[in-house]
C-alpha cells in the first residue's frame, strides 16, 4: 500500500524512480509522437503510396525507397523541390502532404542491361569457353577490339605498375562501343561508371562488385580487356576494354579492397 504523499501510477511510465524503465518509456512516448507525412513516391511511371516521419533525413528516405524500387541509396537523386540533400529533413525539404517526391536512378540490373550479351553472344560465349581461349579472339569482345585503339585512348605502359592517378580513367569503351570513365571514389567505397553518349554515371558500391578479371589485348598488350562482376554469376559481368596494363593491379586492388592510404 502507498503511505501518503506517494502516487501509485499504474498506467505508463512509472514515478518510481526507475530510470531505466523511465528512459525506456520516454523513448517509446516519443516514437508515438513523431509527426507523419503521406505523399506519393514516382520512379519509372510507378507510384508508391508513402507514410514517413517529417523530421527523417532524405538519407533515411532513400533507404526506405531501395525497399520499394530496388535502386541503391547511392544511385538515387531524389526531388522535392529540386534535388534533395540527404542530411536534410523532409520538413527542411518543404514536403508537403500529398506531394509527389521524384525519384531518378538505376538499379544494378539497369547497369548491366547496357552490357548484357545478347543470346547469340551468350552462344559463342559458350562455345568458346571449353578451349579458354583469350578474350581477345573471342567473337564477343573480337567485335568490339576490332575496330581499334580509341582516339581519345589513355597512353597504356605494357609491364608496368602504377597508382590509381587522382584523375579518372577515360577513353575506355564498353560492349556497345560506349565510351567508359571510371571514377574511384575511395572515400565513399563507390565507383563511378560514366557512359558518354547515354550521359549517365552509375554510382556502384565497390562492395557490390563481386570480382574483377583482366586480360591483355593481343597486339596492344598495353591495354587489357576488364570484366567487372556486378552480380553473381559471370553473365552479369560489366565489359570495358582498352584499359590501360599500369592501373590494372590498383584497379583491382581497390575494388577489391586492398588499397592502402599512403
Amino acid at each position: 500500500m502507498a503511505s501518503d504523499g506517494e502516487v501509485n501510477n499504474t498506467e505508463g511510465c512509472s514515478s518510481n524512480g526507475d530510470l531505466l524503465e523511465a528512459s525506456v518509456c520516454s523513448s517509446a512516448k516519443a516514437e508515438i509522437m513523431k509527426e507523419m507525412i503521406d505523399f506519393k513516391v514516382v520512379y519509372n511511371k510507378q507510384k508508391f503510396d508513402v507514410s514517413f516521419p517529417y523530421d527523417e533525413t532524405v538519407g533515411a528516405l532513400k533507404q526506405h525507397i531501395h525497399t520499394l524500387t530496388g535502386v541503391p541509396p547511392a544511385m538515387q537523386k531524389v526531388m522535392i523541390k529540386g534535388l534533395a540533400k540527404d542530411e536534410k529533413t523532409l520538413r527542411d525539404q518543404g514536403l508537403l502532404k500529398g506531394s509527389k517526391v521524384m525519384v531518378v536512378g538505376s538499379t544494378l540490373n539497369d547497369v548491366l542491361a547496357v552490357n548484357t550479351p545478347t543470346k547469340h553472344d551468350q552462344k559463342e560465349e559458350k562455345a568458346t569457353s571449353p578451349t579458354k581461349e583469350p578474350l581477345c579472339r573471342q567473337k564477343i569482345h573480337k567485335k568490339v577490339i576490332d575496330k581499334g585503339v580509341p582516339d581519345d585512348c589513355m597512353p597504356g605502359i605494357k609491364n608496368a605498375k602504377e597508382s590509381l592517378p587522382p584523375f579518372p580513367l577515360s577513353g575506355m569503351v564498353n560492349k556497345s562501343g560506349g565510351k567508359v570513365r571510371l571514377t574511384f571514389k575511395l572515400e565513399v567505397d563507390q565507383l563511378w561508371i560514366g557512359t558518354k553518349g547515354m550521359e549517365r554515371t552509375e554510382k556502384v558500391g565497390m562492395n557490390s562488385i563481386k570480382n574483377v578479371i583482366s586480360e591483355p589485348i593481343e597486339g596492344h598488350e598495353e591495354y587489357h580487356i576488364m570484366g567487372l562482376q556486378l552480380g553473381p554469376t559471370e553473365a552479369s559481368r560489366y565489359w570495358i576494354y582498352w584499359v590501360p596494363a599500369q592501373y590494372v593491379d590498383a584497379i583491382k586492388d581497390a575494388v577489391l579492397g586492398k588499397w592502402q592510404y599512403f
